[in-house]
């Protein structure tokens, strides 16, 4: 029921967040991207990437699944490098 002298409230849309994953949000969405373009949704639910691995972004496409960081020290440039460097090179 609408307020006097106001617009009736917005339906409230159900927002999920998995702590490993995507944001899931019921449909249809739109998202306004960091460069002023917006993107759209129909579909009744929809996975917001988090991580910015997806090919598809902003919608999730899943990469983020069985990918993981490598330790600091074993990056190029880490401390494994540098302890090689400091002993002559690559052993």
């Amino acid at each position: 029921m609408p307020k006097p002298g106001g617009s009736a409230p917005k339906e409230a849309r159900r927002v999920v967040q998995d702590p490993k994953g995507p944001v899931l949000i019921e449909g249809p969405v739109e998202v306004e991207l960091d460069d002023g373009t917006t993107a759209r949704s129909d579909r009744p639910f929809v996975a917001l990437c988090m991580c910015r691995r997806s090919r598809t972004f902003p919608w999730c496409d899943t990469s983020h699944r069985g990918r993981k960081r490598p330790p600091a020290a074993r990056t190029a440039g880490g401390a494994d490098a540098r302890q090689r460097a400091s002993q002559g090179g690559e052993q």
